[in-house]
């Protein structure tokens, strides 16, 4: 067998990678593939918890999507089981259980939003209730009997609420072995996810032992942090970039993050050569213009390229003519008894953000902007009629007193 092809796919794996477990053993599951011509059984699972997809998603979605261009087997697991307990991976509080209307909801959106990532016609959407649902209280027992209570409050997030005295309930501890026991049902080769779903995937491993399975191999994707730069992208948080947010607004985002996570942007969500992206920079090629390339390339995967084009040539109007959209809404301002406004609530009720926190963190980052170059630092602040007030890098409005 030829060293080359195994080497071309591990490399194409290995981008953007934190942690492959084994690439030893995945090396040899790559070997046998192609010696037997039988793809691998590539495995990620989503809990349908939140109905909108943003770019920190993506990250597991285009590590399906090389596994494909390999030629390997894709199962998209909808855990609309699982669901119903609630991920409690990385919280430090009791998960709120979803309900079958919510999931039935956010699994139809779902299923929408990834296919502009995965092949279609070679992903298998497969939901872990098919399975689960079938297993008996006795099948139930036998499976929890091959853990222990010691294993499970093992987990970083379950022994800090232990340590506070807070409940960690007795379906929480159960639903790693649950998401193991899909891996075990579809004879997974590899299973994939973010880091914060390392202890649930090594108990695929544990458990595919005890049912005389070989065991996956595990590739462990980054948390893509947000605009902030700091915290793990998150539409709560109000550092987010949905992936079906308008083209103007997507671009927009991407152009304001920082020159530093530009490049991590680059590696995680595209297939451009980063050193080559490392290259242009210190050969003295303007930042701007190559966070211009990332930001084309991003929206151009997700709403094509002709409207890829509208949001670039938008967004040179407005930041490097100093324009304003044509379609600016107005607003009238209902200040205080000192004249003055607060702009974070005002923020909000007029839809420029989606948050406080958001609000809260443009404020703190100078994203708050009057008349296209005075930074606004201040919570209370005196408005005028006609004032065009922006929010980060794409929301304006026109004020009306």
């Amino acid at each position: 067998m030829s060293d080359k092809r195994i080497k071309e796919q591990l490399d194409l794996i290995r981008r953007g990678t934190v942690e492959i477990i084994s690439e030893t053993e995945l090396a040899k599951k790559i070997e046998r593939s192609l010696q037997t011509e039988k793809p691998l059984v590539i495995k990620a699972g989503f809990d349908p918890s939140a109905p909108d997809l943003h770019l920190g998603h993506t990250v597991l979605l285009r590590k399906m999507l090389h596994f494909q261009q390999l030629g390997h087997e894709v199962f998209f697991i909808i855990g609309d089981f699982t669901g119903r307990i609630g991920d409690p991976t990385g919280k430090t509080e009791k998960r709120k259980p979803l309900g079958e209307e919510e999931i039935q909801k956010n699994t139809k959106t779902y299923k929408e939003q990834v296919f502009k990532i995965l092949d279609p016609t070679k992903t298998k959407v497969v939901f872990n209730g098919k399975w689960l649902g079938k297993l008996r209280s006795e099948d139930f027992m036998i499976l929890a009997s091959r853990v222990t209570f010691a294993q499970l409050s093992a987990r970083a997030d379950f022994k800090e609420r232990i340590a506070r005295k807070e409940d960690v309930s007795l379906n929480e501890l159960l639903y790693p072995l649950l998401q193991a026991y899909d891996s075990v049902e579809l004879k997974a080769d590899v299973e994939l996810g973010g880091t914060d779903q390392k202890f649930n995937l090594l108990m695929g491993r544990d458990l595919q032992k005890d049912f005389h399975q070989e065991p996956q191999a595990i590739v462990l994707m980054p948390l893509l942090e947000g605009l902030d730069g700091v915290q793990k992208m998150s539409k709560s948080l109000g550092n987010s970039i949905g992936i079906q947010e308008e083209p103007k607004e997507m671009f927009g985002k991407i152009m304001s993050i920082s020159d530093d996570l530009m490049l991590r942007y680059y590696e995680l969500l595209t297939n451009v050569d980063v050193e080559k992206v490392k290259s242009e920079i210190k050969s003295g090629k303007n930042p701007k213009l190559i966070k211009e390339e990332l930001a084309f390339s991003i929206t151009k995967d997700f709403h094509g390229e002709a409207k890829a084009n509208v949001a670039k040539a938008e967004f040179q109007k407005v930041f490097q003519q100093k324009g304003a959209p044509a379609d600016i809404p107005v607003f009238t301002i209902q200040p205080n008894a000192d004249g003055k406004v607060d702009i974070l609530k005002f923020l909000l009720d007029t839809g420029l953000v989606s948050s406080m926190a958001e609000a809260r963190r443009l404020l703190q980052q100078g994203s708050i902007k009057l008349n296209h170059s005075s930074k606004i630092q201040e919570r209370f602040f005196i408005l005028n009629e006609g004032d065009i007030l922006q929010a980060g890098p794409r929301k304006f409005i026109k004020i009306k007193r």
